[in-house]
């Protein structure tokens, strides 16, 4: 058994990442933190089912973020962060994916920094780079694509009219997250800063979970094929000849097929059931 060292510190924040969706990607690490928590602040996008390892009688407090809608702000965030840990607390701070990619763990950090209060980073699987993978989608391979960017496409944090568009669209591989309400937009810019209308994408929604479900059609195509296909957010973009590796990669669940370059790939409780059995 991987030993647990405790910190010598009476109160401590423990930004954990919980990895992409899938409650059994989160590290050991993390996990260990959480059976041992005084104090829990999750956000939305974690598997519900690392609730239910939390140590009874541990205080759990919501602090999920959508577009449009936060339960709570940034600072009232910080505020509790550093509320908890003066008070001598155990604080796990659980965030989706990993804490320092489009997390704002960097910020908590920096709140905690300020306020002299100790903490430390907990690295979690990115959805950038794990539900690609779920997907039989390699953001990087030999002699296909030597280099990958990931980019947020929310409007007011990254990706957005003022961005690089022409530095963007010579890369390789690029991974957005975050893109599905500027999807339109986004492939109007590629397309206009000379990304070729033929690069093969995918868009997958709920990766690495029973709920995942991939799109895939030429860039110039995108737009339309997600729209008969109604996927749901969150989802992960990648454009880039990596994309078309999922017809020969493609391994979590059964994959399905449509007319055409454009697939949708469903996962059922089923096969996920028989997979953690194996």
């Amino acid at each position: 058994m991987i030993p647990f060292r405790r910190s010598t510190a009476r109160g401590k924040a423990y930004l954990v990442g919980a990895g992409p969706g899938r409650a059994d990607l989160i590290t050991v690490r993390g996990l260990q933190l959480l059976h041992r928590a005084d104090v829990v602040i999750y956000d939305r996008l974690i598997a519900q089912e690392l609730l239910d390892e939390i140590r009874p009688g541990a205080e759990c407090i919501f602090a999920g973020k959508e577009s449009g809608r936060h339960t709570l702000s940034q600072e009232a965030v910080n505020d509790l962060l550093i509320a908890r840990v003066r008070l001598g607390k155990q604080v796990v701070r659980l965030k989706g994916g990993d804490p320092f990619i489009f997390g704002r763990g960097g910020e908590e950090a920096a709140a905690l920094a300020a306020a002299g209060l100790p903490f430390e980073i907990v690295p979690g699987i990115s959805s950038a780079i794990g539900v690609p993978a779920f997907a039989g989608i390699p953001v990087t391979q030999r002699g296909v694509a030597n280099a990958f960017a990931v980019v947020t496409g929310h409007a007011q944090a990254g990706v957005s009219d003022s961005a690089d568009w022409e530095a963007l669209a010579r890369i390789p591989t690029l991974v957005i997250l975050m893109g599905l309400e500027r999807i339109d937009a986004i492939v109007q810019h590629l397309l206009a800063a000379g990304r070729d209308a033929q690069t093969p994408t995918a868009v997958i929604s709920w990766g690495t979970t029973d709920r995942q479900r991939v799109v895939a059609a030429a860039l110039d195509e995108l737009p339309g094929a997600l729209a008969a296909a109604a996927l749901p957010a969150p989802a992960v973009v990648v454009v880039g000849e990596v994309a078309a590796l999922r017809e020969q990669l493609a391994w979590f669940g059964n994959p399905g097929g449509a007319a055409g370059f454009v697939a949708v790939q469903e996962v059922s409780a089923a096969q996920r059931r028989i997979e953690e059995a194996a």
